[in-house]
């Protein structure tokens, strides 16, 4: 059978730690030191497509590169990597996250 694939369009808005929109939602999610923001989508609409053109890949495990960056970088350096590269998204707009400055 092939897989589906699932479009949704609508508009996110991040979440960010240390907001009262955080504490609602972060119990409903297994978060790590590595975790920024989550982010929140009002869905206008969902279509799925057959996905006869997706590959078939097999799934051997989840990846640990991004915890073991994140514990060597620690709380501070996570915070400054936030301040360097997580303050507009990558189509320039701003993702909420207050700037040290």
């Amino acid at each position: 059978m092939p897989p589906n694939i699932l479009r949704l369009y609508g508009k996110g808005r991040p979440v960010l730690p240390g907001t009262a929109a955080w504490e609602e939602f972060a119990p409903h999610f297994n978060l790590y030191p590595s975790t920024r923001q989550i982010i929140v989508a009002d869905i206008d609409l969902v279509q799925t497509s057959c996905g006869y053109g997706v590959p078939l890949y097999e799934h051997v495990g989840e990846r640990s590169i991004l915890f073991e960056w994140a514990a060597k970088k620690g709380a501070d350096g996570l915070a400054e990597y936030i301040q360097e590269k997580n303050l507009v998204s990558l189509d320039g707009l701003p993702t909420g996250f207050p700037s040290a400055q």
